[in-house]
């Protein structure tokens, strides 16, 4: 049995390389290790699928925060508009919500796997699944087959790499397709956690483990440079911080702690509010509850759980009478919730992260085709790529556009 096209990997670009190729007439053969497609699909967005952006590409471009220009072609061939309408015209209705986002109108990322598969049936493509590849067949540098751990060799014109990377590794994803490119001839970009919690080593992480803020905003600064501004949630863990601004942010701290750099997070808990303007409403707080003790007169301006260690790291006696405290220990109270500073010591490890940065080196990629430079008939697409990107749908979108651009090449 011979193939036109084999693609390795069931998850979001794998799925749209191989219902694309399908869709142009040819035999195409998708294999897939897992006893399901679309696993790791399955969880994003916390299972709701966040599926792309309803950003312009100025915009897009702008969350790509490395080796964006790579994807110029593949997101002309296939924008996040033309995702939308594709998924739309099989019958999956979609609904865009703050920042962007572009979700199922069903809030099921299940619903979403289940259109891919309508796609890839409409293009007649075969299914394996609980099959894994060993080592891509080629000859004279051009492919001719795959074979798999079972040992058995199928044959094929074209291979389409969609292994995803090192994140999430029970949903499928443990670099198998690093190893089949290196084998290959190609080099790895280092890999790293992207989107990913980051460690503190603040001694008071533990007393707001499960805190969530909304509206706050951040700075990731190392060695006195911000090297990134955010606005939105954050989460409290045991460990340290996560949330959406969080996540984005640990790209740019990865760099620095590598270095052993001394990184810090300062969160401004209200960003609506200038220094002097918070200043005025401590003023105002403290003039209602002039008789109480400062433990008891914070309880709307700030989440209970977070008052006692704000108490704490003010330096001012919490059974202070509110009258009683003073002009610089208000001030310096105010310069304490523009700028909450944490300690960053490092992330959590790749296994935990939402995406993973490095991967194939795309000097040896076409930009046009996503075929390899390298070996004829050979491409790639998705996260086993050198590209990753900031939450909020534009992961997912470099998944599909770049499956799209190898499926209509192969």
């Amino acid at each position: 049995m011979s193939y036109d096209v084999i693609v390795i990997g069931g998850g979001p670009a794998g799925m749209l390389a191989a219902g694309t190729a399908g869709s142009l007439g040819k035999k195409v053969l998708l294999i897939e290790k897992n006893e399901k497609l679309g696993k790791k699909l399955f969880i994003t967005g916390k299972g709701r699928c966040n599926i792309t952006n309803s950003a312009d590409m100025e915009e897009f471009m702008k969350n790509i925060p490395k080796n964006s220009k790579f994807l110029y072609s593949a997101f002309r061939s296939f924008s996040n508009n033309d995702l939308v309408d594709m998924l739309n015209n099989l019958g999956l209705p979609t609904k865009i919500e703050r920042g962007g986002r572009v979700f199922p109108e069903s809030d099921k990322s299940s619903d979403v796997i289940k259109t891919l598969e309508k796609y890839m049936r409409k293009g007649n493509v075969e299914i394996r699944l609980n099959s894994s590849v060993d080592k891509i067949e080629a000859e004279n540098n051009q492919v001719i087959g795959v074979k798999l751990n079972a040992g058995e060799i199928i044959e094929c014109s074209s291979v389409v790499i969609c292994t995803g990377g090192l994140s999430y590794p029970q949903t499928g994803s443990t670099g198998d397709g690093y190893k089949m490119a290196v084998e290959l001839g190609h080099s790895i970009q280092d890999t790293a956690p992207s989107l990913v919690p980051l460690l503190v080593s603040n001694e008071f992480i533990k007393d707001l483990q499960g805190l969530s803020l909304k509206n706050v905003s951040v700075k990731l600064i190392a060695e006195n440079n911000v090297l990134y501004e955010d606005f939105g949630e954050m989460l409290f863990t045991h460990f340290g911080l996560s949330g959406p601004i969080i996540l984005s942010s640990s790209f740019f701290a990865a760099e620095p702690l590598k270095k052993n750099k001394k990184v810090t997070l300062s969160i401004d808990l209200k960003p609506a509010l200038s220094e002097d303007e918070l200043d005025r409403r401590l003023i105002k707080d403290f003039e209602k509850y002039t008789n109480k003790q400062f433990k008891n007169s914070l309880d709307e301006l700030l989440p209970k759980k977070l008052i006692p260690v704000i108490i704490t790291l003010s330096n001012i006696d919490q059974n202070k009478e509110v009258h009683q405290i003073t002009r610089e220990e208000r001030k310096s109270f105010v310069k304490l919730l523009k700028a909450l500073q944490f300690d960053i010591t490092g992330t959590r490890p790749v296994s935990e992260a939402i995406v993973t940065s490095g991967g194939v080196s795309l000097k040896e990629i076409s930009p046009k085709t996503m075929e390899s430079k390298l070996i004829q008939g050979l491409y790639f697409a998705g996260e086993v790529l050198d590209l990753d990107a900031f939450t909020g749908g534009f992961n997912l979108q470099i998944a599909f556009s770049t499956g799209y651009t190898a499926g209509i090449n192969a």
